[in-house]
């Protein structure tokens, strides 16, 4: 079978080791604001969009959603090599993108443009990237297309799905917020109160109170984001972790807690909003990325500027 994926290293930054690195894969569309071009592809085809790529590889390309968060997770590196130069655990960013490497020029220009420390551009012809994302040692994948997203999750990995939007989340420290149920823990108790309601999804979670919640699909991402956590003290730390779930604290919250002291998670908040929006406790917050599976969240958390990852 012929190659599918082209490579590209990024000289510019230290390449790091992916056995010991917290990589993250991002879409172009999920770093970048695509929208025109994406348009001019679908309409007009992949000749004229190569075309069009290629006569505009020196003008930079706007930020897109998941922008932000990657500049703060370059800060994050930083403070980490400030305290020891030879750490490994470092996070890795790579780019996974259905360009060619001829428009994919564009790309990497504008990466530069920014000082963003992509170590590697990875230009698939394949309809289905996702199926790199193992190899490259991926623990987090962010993309602008659904299909894409779904592949991930069936694959084993974190992922979600980036909505782009006008981002203004300040750089430091990196701040990132995840919803409960069906995002760090199983959808579980979410089937049960499907089927008998707030009572019988409220007597489930005190029967089951002593047993840790099922893992949920970001919860390999959460826990690797919790190690590098662990580098630091409670105070001056470059990272912040928030839970901020549905749950009512009185009822429900207790064994979210519990299942978070049994998987050894640190999390520095919790809000537990019982049913209220979520969004005035969001733009408080101001999170570089916001995880959640209800789109009514998500909505809600794009309606105050918040950048969000829908977990489908």
């Amino acid at each position: 079978m012929a190659e599918l994926e082209s490579t590209v290293i990024n000289t510019d930054v230290k390449q790091k080791d992916p056995s010991t690195a917290l990589v993250i894969a991002v879409t172009t569309r999920a770093i970048f604001n695509l929208e025109e071009e994406h348009k001019l592809y679908l309409e007009k085809g992949k000749e004229e969009y190569t075309r069009h790529q290629q006569a505009n590889q020196d003008k930079p390309l706007p930020p897109g959603t998941a922008f932000a968060f990657i500049q703060a997770v370059q800060y994050v590196n930083k403070k980490i090599l400030e305290s020891n130069p030879a750490e490994r655990e470092l996070f890795d960013i790579l780019v996974l993108s259905n360009n060619s490497p001829e428009s994919g020029m564009r790309i990497i220009n504008s990466a530069k443009h920014y000082g963003l420390e992509i170590s590697k551009f990875c230009f698939v012809s394949d309809e289905d990237s996702t199926q790199y994302l193992k190899s490259h040692g991926v623990k987090l994948f962010l993309s602008a297309d659904r299909t894409d997203v779904c592949n991930a999750l069936q694959r084993g990995v974190s992922a979600a799905l980036v909505f782009q939007q006008e981002v203004q989340a300040p750089s430091t420290p990196l701040r990132v917020v995840f919803d409960g149920d069906a995002v760090l823990f199983s959808d579980e108790t979410d089937q049960v109160f499907q089927e008998q309601g707030l009572e019988g999804a409220v007597q489930y979670e005190r029967a089951m109170e002593a047993i840790p919640i099922g893992e949920g699909p970001l919860k390999a991402f959460a826990m690797h984001l919790g190690q590098m956590r662990r580098k630091f003290g409670q105070e001056g730390s470059p990272i912040r972790t928030y839970l901020v779930t549905a749950r009512g604290g009185r009822h429900m919250g207790t064994r979210a807690v519990l299942t978070l002291r049994a998987w050894g998670l640190p999390i520095d908040e919790a809000f537990f909003m019982d049913g209220a929006p979520k969004g005035p406790v969001l733009a408080h917050i101001q999170p570089h990325i916001f995880f959640d599976d209800g789109l009514h969240n998500i909505q809600g958390a794009q309606s105050v500027g918040v950048p969000s990852a829908w977990v489908p």
